[in-house]
């Protein structure tokens, strides 16, 4: 044992360790979360004590498994309390806690001292010095590559954005806004060190001259994916309409970490003064001149759908994102990573305040209309049915079987039991009848002469009522028989403390039976107040009103579908703001059905013209389908559009239905990943093909199926029936660790926007065209980026997976899960992927966007630099969804490089 160490300092630390004899302890109570272990640094009269945790933030355990000693060795040590863990760069050896509040020295969650504290307290007693062992030393080495290599790639991404010859006139005309933002930012990175010294200095003693230290696990993503991804994709839309830059440029002020920004109220309202100042910022360099009339667009062209952000909008856009980044993480909890939340709320205020075309504004309503509909009504609704699922069956209260038959008529005039009892002493239910006892036996009567001399000494009995362990039953004695009998057994035998009919020996001082412990001493487990609720209910009561939770929120959906109220129904937003006041559903039976010749039969025969907008006629009498490819002219003047969309949803379904078997048939076979990446497989043979085909209508499938899965997560997250069990059945054999950490399962949802979110963008940056009802549902032109999302997620990541788990033996520099084996097919198969579409494209005959005097050459060549910049972001990610974030980079390299 260290000289330093006393006798009960050795043993506290000895509870760290990881022992194989879990049971050998002083006392049969089990150390709980609450109690403090003593820590003593290199001088001895200095002693560090870890304070307590709170009683309501204090961790309760369960009961001890029955898997043997291993198993309950685990289960001990999470019980124990977690290891203190000190301010990041403040630490000495001399420090001691401070109630003060500090700045959060990272802007990710760091777990690398909470990590190390247990395993270096067992070796290191001196809290200060703790020196790193040659493997920490190695794995800070590899992040530091890491994190600088993930900084070079955002800083070429950026570089490739401002080598666009279209980008380069809008930053010149913008260059004051952009060095707001810059000097904001670099001004808030660089003044958070000296915070943090300046705050070491005010409150505490450090060791060192100069406190800071940067942990290995030390996350970028928060710092740098939201503003950078937002002020690059806003510079490539404002191409075509510069309303879009100045919204976003407030952003991303807004999307710094709060805790690079100096505090300056105590009060935590959500929203910090200094941090919306800051975000207005770019508003007084610029003249309130962005109405509609002054976007300027690219070579002079007008936008179809000019919007602009009006000037006491944008001053609200940072308690507006603040607020949202708070409740989609009160709705998603663990489920999204900080950068995910940021980036989610940002392109949900870019819908919000710049949709203009009718597939953004039909997504608009999806998101904002319905979603705040079903969140206010069916929010409290919600986490009742939460909580009612989280009670256990044999919680409920049971149900009263009625012991006695219904009683009749004459039952009640003379009952038949009662008269058995009179006349033949008979007991009238099942327990005996205490006259009857009195006339058989009258031994057994409470008079002092009616003890038999003869009997034994009774055996003292656990008896049902008040404190047993205090009876005592002594032997009757044998000599008097006119002797009172004490005062306890005569009061037992009257019914204040009744006698069970069937005993056994009880045990001397038996111990109370616990409501607050186990018999091993350790702590029960209690349920919520919200659950404990719901305790008085039968099973039955339980049932039924589970049904009628599901009942209300079914009827809330349908409300906030069907509800013609302005700026509350979904479908009376779509038809005034999407549709120029068509009826929606009258809308989509002419958007699939308008080019068969029956349908338009009946609707012209039943006068139906008004409610199903039927398209025109395609005719080349004026040649002007001659200029197009041949798979237009075959759409317009052959098919049909409405035609196209029908043959383009059946496709659709066969390679859902074809797909889903070829899942089932591997479910038994192959394992959980290889399956998932089936679906990727679906989203490729779907969307590759179709999307230059009809991009508005691929646009508009995507924004319906993503609103399905969210609304059947939402119904599979509140546990109501009868779709809550079939939809948890179903994705339970495809989940991952991801979907494990919150009640949202992002895989799915996050496989569909990733192959959505370039085709959204591009659209949002082409012109339209279009006449009558399906005013802004044609694109004169096609570009690669439309199908960048899919060709990432679907070929990219499914390729990396596959190739990475089977054949991957060179791990990265950093080490985790990647290998050069898995980004080496990622960049492949995302090439392979570009070349098909350009293929595609050109053999198509749809114009593109963009020049076409690239050759092969130099076309291949930025298809080569855009999949690698993709498969290098996806071996440096960690702090996003590779999903999302690397088709979005994928898309902005595309874009920039105009392949």
């Amino acid at each position: 044992m260290p000289e330093h160490l006393d006798l009960s300092e050795h043993e506290a630390l000895r509870l760290l360790s990881r022992s194989p004899h879990p049971y050998h302890h002083q006392n049969s109570e089990l150390l709980e979360p609450s109690n403090r272990f003593a820590y003593r640094s290199s001088g001895k009269d200095h002693l560090l004590d870890a304070p307590s945790a709170p009683p309501s933030a204090s961790r309760e355990v369960t009961p001890s498994s029955d898997s043997g000693t291993e198993a309950d060795d685990e289960h001990f040590l999470k019980g124990l309390p977690a290891p203190r863990r000190l301010r990041k760069g403040l630490r000495g050896c001399n420090e001691i806690l401070s109630g003060t509040s500090t700045p959060i020295p990272s802007p990710a969650f760091l777990e690398e001292e909470g990590r190390k504290l247990s395993y270096n307290l067992k070796k290191y007693a001196p809290l200060g010095r703790r020196p790193q062992s040659p493997a920490d030393r190695v794995r800070r080495r590899k992040e530091i590559v890491r994190r600088s290599a993930e900084l070079l790639i955002i800083g070429f991404l950026g570089l490739i954005v401002f080598s666009n010859g279209n980008v380069q006139p809008i930053l010149h005309r913008w260059h004051r806004e952009f060095y707001v933002w810059i000097g904001v930012s670099v001004l808030l990175v660089s003044l958070y060190p000296l915070r943090l010294v300046m705050w070491a200095y005010s409150y505490r003693m450090p060791s060192r001259k100069i406190s800071l230290s940067i942990p290995s696990s030390f996350d970028p993503a928060p710092l740098f994916y939201p503003p950078a991804i937002t002020i690059f994709v806003s510079l490539l839309l404002a191409v075509d309409n510069e309303a879009v830059l100045l919204p976003n440029i407030i952003l991303a002020v807004c999307s710094l970490p709060p805790s690079l920004v100096p505090t300056v109220s105590s009060l935590h309202t959500g929203c910090d003064s200094l941090h919306w100042a800051l975000s207005c910022a770019p508003l007084l360099l610029r003249e309130a001149s962005w109405a509609a009339n002054t976007i300027q667009t690219h070579a002079g062209e007008t936008c179809s759908f000019p919007v602009a952000v009006s000037l006491e909008s944008m001053t609200l856009l940072y308690p507006l994102h603040r607020n949202l980044c708070s409740a989609l993480h009160t709705l998603t909890t663990t489920s999204l990573l900080t950068a995910e939340l940021q980036l989610l709320s940002i392109s949900l205020i870019n819908l919000l305040f710049l949709s203009s075309s009718p597939q953004a504004v039909i997504l608009k309503s999806i998101l904002w209309i319905g979603g705040l509909d079903i969140l206010v009504s069916c929010n409290w609704v919600i986490s009742w049915g939460i909580s009612l699922a989280r009670v256990p069956k044999w919680r409920f209260k049971r149900t009263s079987t009625p012991s006695k038959p219904t009683s009749t008529f004459f039952s009640c005039i003379m009952p038949w039991r009662r008269v058995r009892h009179d006349l033949f002493h008979a007991p009238v239910d099942s327990s005996s009848c205490s006259s009857c006892e009195a006339f058989d036996d009258p031994e057994d009567s409470d008079g002092p002469g009616s003890v038999s001399p003869r009997g034994p000494k009774r055996v003292r009995t656990m008896l049902d009522g008040g404190d047993a362990s205090r009876v005592e039953e002594k032997p009757v004695p044998t000599g008097n028989p006119r002797q009172k009998v004490p005062s306890t057994v005569s009061e037992g035998k009257l019914g204040s403390t009744p006698l069970r009919r069937h005993t056994l020996p009880g045990i001397d001082n038996a111990p109370r039976k616990s409501h607050t412990h186990t018999p091993s001493g350790r702590r029960k487990r209690t349920a919520s107040h919200s659950v404990r609720a719901f305790f008085s209910l039968t099973q039955q009561q339980a049932i039924f009103r589970k049904w009628i939770y599901a009942a209300y929120v079914y009827t809330c959906i349908m409300g906030a579908i069907f509800l013609p109220i302005p700026y509350v129904g979904i479908k009376k937003v779509v038809a005034d703001e999407a549709l120029h006041g068509h009826e929606p559903i009258g809308w989509a039976l002419g958007y699939l059905f308008g080019d068969l010749p029956r349908f338009r039969l009946e609707v012209v025969s039943h006068n139906l013209e008004r409610w199903i907008c039927l398209p025109p006629r395609s005719l080349d009498e004026l040649g002007q389908f001659r200029s197009m490819g041949w798979v237009d002219r075959l759409r317009h003047l052959y098919f049909g559009e409405a035609n196209t969309r029908l043959v383009l949803s059946a496709y659709f379904l066969v390679v859902i239905v074809v797909g889903l078997t070829v899942v089932f048939r591997l479910s038994p076979i192959y394992e959980v990943d290889t399956r998932r990446k089936v679906f990727h497989f679906m989203m490729v043979a779907m969307f590759l093909p179709s999307t230059y085909i009809d991009p508005t209508f691929a646009a508009l499938a995507l924004s319906i199926v993503l609103a399905v899965f969210l609304l059947l997560d939402l119904l599979r997250a509140s546990q109501l029936p009868p779709l809550s069990k079939p939809l948890a059945s179903f994705l339970a054999p495809y989940v991952d660790g991801r979907d494990l950490r919150g009640p949202v399962v992002i895989s799915h949802i996050f496989l569909l926007i990733g192959c959505a979110i370039p085709l959204w963008l591009s659209l949002a940056s082409l012109p339209r065209i279009g006449t009558g009802c399906l005013e802004g549902w044609e694109l004169p032109t096609r570009e690669v980026s439309m199908v960048s999302g899919v060709v990432c997620v679907g070929l990219g990541d499914a390729a990396a997976s596959l190739i990475g788990r089977r054949y991957g033996q060179r791990k990265w520099l950093w080490g985790g899960g990647k290998s050069l084996e898995g980004s080496v097919a990622f960049a492949f198969a995302v090439f392979v992927g570009l070349v098909a579409a350009h293929v595609w494209l050109r053999v198509g005959g749809w114009p593109s966007a963009h020049d076409d005097s690239d050759t092969w050459v130099v076309a291949a060549q930025k298809m080569g630099v855009c999949a690698t910049t993709a498969s290098l972001t996806e071996a440096v990610l960690t702090g996003g969804n590779d999903n999302v974030i690397v088709p979005v980079v994928l898309w902005t390299c595309v874009k920039s490089l105009r392949v």
